[in-house]
């Protein structure tokens, strides 16, 4: 709890130190003018993106199969999205990552690695009806 809590206060303030240098290199109002348009677009990728991968996964189920990638997907685009909705260029760039198919296909070795290693310890449970 401590990690998360040094790491979101770092984060803040790295966030406060990228928003002083662009704000000198472009100016106040284009900075915020930016910052609005990525929440923006945030919020309007991760909608229809997210859509998109909500059919992928009722499709998986319906077929019969554990819809395993199709929900990773989903969860890292909607985190994707929420990240580019709040105001900050670092967590944007972070936003990006999870929305583009590349970057997100790096990122999905180290999801299931560590969601492997939280159900051995038994911190995820799985309800099943």
């Amino acid at each position: 709890m401590k990690k998360i809590f040094f790491g979101l206060l770092a984060l803040v303030f790295a966030e406060i130190a990228v928003f002083i240098m662009v704000g000198k290199a472009i100016g106040v109002f284009y900075t915020l003018l930016l910052i609005v348009a990525t929440s923006i677009i945030g919020v309007l990728i991760a909608k229809k993106r997210g859509t998109k991968s909500f059919q992928t996964i009722q499709k998986s189920i319906q077929q019969g199969q554990a819809p395993t990638v199709p929900m990773i997907e989903t969860v890292m685009i909607f985190v994707g999205g929420v990240l580019l909705a709040l105001p900050g260029f670092l967590t944007d760039i972070i936003g990006l990552l999870f929305m583009l198919g590349i970057t997100r296909k790096l990122f999905k070795p180290m999801i299931f690695y560590l969601l492997r290693k939280k159900m051995r310890n038994g911190q995820v449970v799985i309800l099943q009806r």
